[in-house]
């Protein structure tokens, strides 16, 4: 009989996803090794084997695991009986919720993809178009006009343009939060887009 997992085990490995998230953000995934992952979370190396076979997998699934979170979060809010503009707030303020309590995965997302196979980045990618899609579906419910210019997915490529690199000069303990600069990423996108009138050749290519 095939012996089972021990209780312990998701445990244990989301402490290595942790850890290892750490170790990426700080030193960066190719100065870090599995001998330095093993030893952040007090394991021998063949245990840190047992949960994932190399640093490549270990990588992989540090970025699934934040991006699906974000997958799953707009998904959520796509589906509340919201009006578009309060949607979108949400849509904002939930993301950078999740960034907030995932700096290191965020991090590792942002600058570490590109050191996967094809078919993993090909993936993770997939998905991260996904949400992006999920915003630009709300900014086009707000103004159909800017879907019909084709401005609705550039413009939400300038929202995530600002909260995607927060990480860079938002600092931990600090007087700013991402708490606090969810309303406000919410007011400036919200108000400006208001303020964006598509070119008239946009409006009939």
């Amino acid at each position: 009989m095939a012996r089972g997992r021990a209780a312990t085990y998701d445990d244990q490995r989301s402490l290595i996803l942790q850890r290892a998230a750490e170790l990426f953000a700080r030193s960066g995934y190719v100065a870090t090794s599995m001998n330095q992952v093993a030893e952040a979370c007090g394991f021998s190396k063949p245990t840190l084997y047992h949960y994932f076979r190399d640093k490549d997998a270990l990588l992989a699934s540090i970025c699934d695991e934040h991006v699906l979170r974000l997958h799953a979060m707009a998904s959520e809010v796509l589906a509340a009986p919201l009006p578009p503009r309060q949607m979108l707030r949400e849509l904002i303020t939930r993301i950078l919720e999740e960034y907030a309590d995932a700096q290191h995965a965020h991090r590792v997302l942002t600058e570490d993809v590109r050191f996967l196979g094809a078919a993993d980045q090909a993936r993770i990618l997939g998905r991260e178009r996904e949400v992006v899609a999920a915003f630009a579906q709300v900014v086009a419910a707000i103004r159909p006009d800017l879907h019909a210019a084709a401005l609705d997915k550039p413009l939400t490529m300038l929202l995530f343009g600002m909260i995607n690199w927060m990480f860079t000069w938002l600092r931990p303990g600090g007087e700013l939060t991402h708490a606090t600069m969810a309303p406000l990423v919410a007011d400036l996108f919200i108000g400006g887009l208001a303020a964006v009138h598509p070119a008239p050749e946009t409006l009939t290519t």
